[in-house]
């Protein structure tokens, strides 16, 4: 069955991907991004793939923006079946020295902003009594990994969110799924590695954490491939509420279910280069 599903974060990276994989199939595809450039060479992409497509240049915490842009999407087509939250941005520091006031816009556009564009089109998935909501979350939304402390509480918060929010939606027909990358080929790490500034005791540990997991990267699935993995969670008609896109989350994952404490930690340590 073709569907209308919602992207939001699709100028660029996975959900770009995903877009144009479900353009492909003949799913119609509607959705947004800060990114005005990144939505207008998107366009530009689904036009020439065919279909039928909606997208808007707006920002995910502007309340107001996101209802007109869900009443603008169901005046057209009708229903939405899935809604992916994928916008998100990253947030790299010591906690010690983590700025609270970035912090806050982190947790606001991670955890608020997939709040938001869930609850604006829930009503109507409600009604219709189907649909799934499909979030963006992380490895490090259930194993927390350092320098990332604030990046890893707005994980952990859209995964206690989405397990949470399971028991309330599915009497309703409506299907609930997390999506757990550890990392994918893009630039997202990169935008956020800072070092920490000369004479902070954590600036050496901070340094070769870097350097490991910019090493890691090369080898990270691509977007491509990771929405490969996206797409079949969306188009499942029963996704699991788990999902991984590469092996080293399903790895760590186990890990984390099976092993004493000590030794995920000396693992982690280690894997990351950051041992004392």
């Amino acid at each position: 069955m073709k569907q209308v599903v919602v992207i939001t974060g699709l100028g660029d990276g996975m959900g770009r991907e995903v877009a144009k994989l479900l353009a492909a199939a003949g799913d119609s595809v509607a959705g947004f991004d800060v990114d005005k450039k990144g939505v207008a060479s998107l366009e530009k992409e689904l036009a020439a793939i065919g279909g039928n497509h909606y997208l808007e240049s707006l920002d995910i915490t502007d309340r107001k923006g996101v209802l007109r842009f869900r009443n603008r999407v169901l005046e057209r087509f009708g229903r939405v079946d899935t809604v992916l939250s994928n916008v998100g941005i990253g947030f790299f520091s010591p906690f010690e020295e983590a700025n609270l006031e970035k912090a806050l816009k982190c947790l606001e556009i991670n955890v608020i902003g997939a709040s938001a564009i869930f609850q604006a089109f829930l009503p109507s998935m409600r009604e219709r009594r189907g649909g799934k909501l499909i979030a963006m979350s992380s490895l490090v939304g259930r194993i927390p990994f350092p320098f990332e402390s604030i990046y890893s509480a707005s994980k952990f918060a859209i995964t206690g969110l989405m397990c949470s929010l399971r028991y309330e939606v599915e009497p309703f027909g409506i299907r609930v799924a997390l999506i757990e990358p550890a990392q994918v080929s893009t630039t997202f790490a990169a935008k956020i590695h800072v070092l920490p500034p000369e004479g902070s005791p954590y600036r050496d540990r901070a340094r070769r954490f870097i350097a490991r997991d910019d090493e890691l990267i090369k080898t990270a699935p691509t977007p491509d491939a990771a929405a490969k993995r996206i797409y079949k969670v969306i188009k499942s008609e029963k996704p699991a509420i788990f999902n991984q896109v590469d092996f080293m989350s399903t790895f760590f994952l186990w890990l984390n279910n099976y092993l004493p404490r000590a030794w995920r930690d000396a693992i982690l340590v280690n894997h990351m280069d950051i041992k004392v």
